[in-house]
């Protein structure tokens, strides 16, 4: 245990202070502050998610109740919820997006050794996306429907430790498929993603840059098959071919082969149809880096032995009061 700091400060020290102050000073974060500065602010917002404070004066009270405390938290004066809402409203919102993504890549290398039991040495991303509901009488500014505003928070997922490597906040009219327009994509990674991003011209760019896909079909899509590779239907693989799309404009946004796997899982008994760009990997692994995607356990039979498939895939739940 350590004697003298309260657990609150010692998580602050993880914090890169030093860099945090570079980023603060690069957009003149504390210019004109005499009270409040972007530091404490931080620590008061860190404080109020740690322990689920609702509202600002929540915050207020319950630091207040704590006042012989505070200057071991790291903060100067009482916070009172004016200053805060003031600090919150005018403060360049492009520090905390720095900072974010700072911790990011500090805690992804924690876990860049991390297997996924599937024998990959590339990065696997699960890109998905979720709506947040919100007040349109509070927030008029994130028009979703008549009656409702909302924002879609779109998450590029490392699943080694299910690190976020990527997050863009959008107005809740944004389609999943247009945030691949401003991802930037890494060479050898795997991007697993479901059907609300089968935009042929997107992959085929994915593609040309080295990246590798894996995504489910639609149904109505419309495709020939070229040759079939040999597959044991005991595993679950249906089949594993290649195909070439027949409509026009198909064609044209993506000229070249796709791979199309059919997979019966054994325990739901459902039938998915895969499709992806990589050409090398066996159709189970494929199959279940989209299973990792979604679901913490699978197990399946890989080359006549049962395996099992962990993922540590938690996506966090956002909640609005």
């Amino acid at each position: 245990m350590n004697v003298g700091k309260t657990l609150f400060a010692q998580l602050m020290e993880f914090v890169p202070w030093t860099s945090f102050t570079r980023i603060v000073d690069s957009y003149s974060g504390n210019s004109g502050v005499r009270r409040l500065s972007c530091a404490e602010q931080f620590r008061v917002m860190a404080f109020a998610q740690l322990t689920w404070r609702e509202s600002l004066r929540d915050i207020e009270v319950t630091l207040g109740a704590n006042a012989s405390k505070l200057y071991s938290m790291g903060l100067r004066h009482a916070v009172h919820r004016s200053t805060l809402a003031d600090a919150n409203d005018a403060r360049d919102w492009r520090i905390w997006s720095d900072l974010a993504a700072l911790l990011f890549c500090r805690a992804r290398k924690l876990y860049c050794d991390e297997g996924l039991g599937l024998g990959l040495t590339n990065t696997v991303y699960a890109l998905d996306s979720t709506a947040i509901d919100l007040c349109l009488s509070l927030f008029e500014w994130a028009p979703f429907r008549s009656s409702k505003a909302a924002i879609k928070l779109h998450t590029l997922l490392d699943l080694r430790g299910a690190i976020p490597a990527f997050i863009h906040i959008s107005d809740g009219k944004m389609h999943d498929v247009n945030v691949l327009d401003i991802l930037s994509v890494e060479v050898g990674a795997f991007y697993v993603m479901d059907r609300g991003y089968l935009d042929f011209a997107r992959l085929y760019r994915m593609h040309q840059l080295g990246a590798f896909f894996v995504t489910r079909a639609k149904t109505n899509m419309n495709a020939r098959r070229m040759y079939s590779a040999n597959t044991d239907r005991t595993t679950g693989v249906v089949c594993d071919q290649a195909i070439a799309l027949n409509d026009f404009y198909g064609s044209q946004h993506y000229p070249e082969h796709l791979r199309r796997i059919r997979f019966k899982d054994p325990e739901t008994d459902k039938t998915l149809i895969f499709l992806t760009n990589n050409t090398t990997l066996p159709a189970l692994i494929i199959a279940a880096l989209y299973k990792k995607r979604t679901v913490g356990r699978w197990s399946c039979s890989l080359n006549g032995s049962s395996s099992t498939y962990e993922s540590r895939n938690s996506w966090a739940q956002a909640r609005t009061r």
